[in-house]
């Protein structure tokens, strides 16, 4: 678990340089033997500081973990709770989408999360979460955006 800052962004999108690089070396940290489907995603908080995550598989399914709740586990884990953008990444497949668990996991901390994803020559994608998971679970007792 890293917190690393950066100044250099891709002014544009507000994707740092060092983002991409640190999602990109993250995919050899990827553990995906039954997929071979690598994945890597970091989260990008407001003041320029970004954890990242790889998917690891099991080969008892349900206890795999995805490269995207893997980043969010570890920026909450280290007391963030503010997040701007999120950036995943497969060798394998140009623009990846976060699953519906991992796009439920990221409404309960950031509803208006913006999911960029990236293909091998770094181009970008982006998506409002609201887009990609409509209607996500809230439980009754916690307000709406808390």
């Amino acid at each position: 678990m890293a917190k690393i800052s950066s100044p250099s962004a891709f002014p544009e999108k507000g994707i740092s340089k060092s983002l991409v690089k640190a999602v990109t070396r993250a995919i050899a940290h990827s553990y995906a033997p039954y997929s071979r489907i690598n994945v890597s995603a970091g989260v990008y908080c407001p003041d320029g500081s970004f954890y990242t995550g790889a998917n690891i598989e099991n080969s008892s399914y349900g206890l795999s973990m995805c490269a995207e709740r893997v980043a969010m586990y570890n920026a909450l884990t280290a007391g963030e709770r503010t997040f701007s953008l999120m950036l995943v990444y497969s060798p394998q497949i140009d623009h990846i989408a976060p699953c519906g668990a991992c796009l439920q996991v990221i409404a309960e901390f950031a509803p208006e999360m913006i999911i960029a994803t990236m293909n091998h020559d770094q181009h970008f994608k982006f998506y409002p979460l609201s887009t990609l998971l409509q209607r996500p679970f809230r439980h009754p007792e916690r307000p709406e955006g808390t």
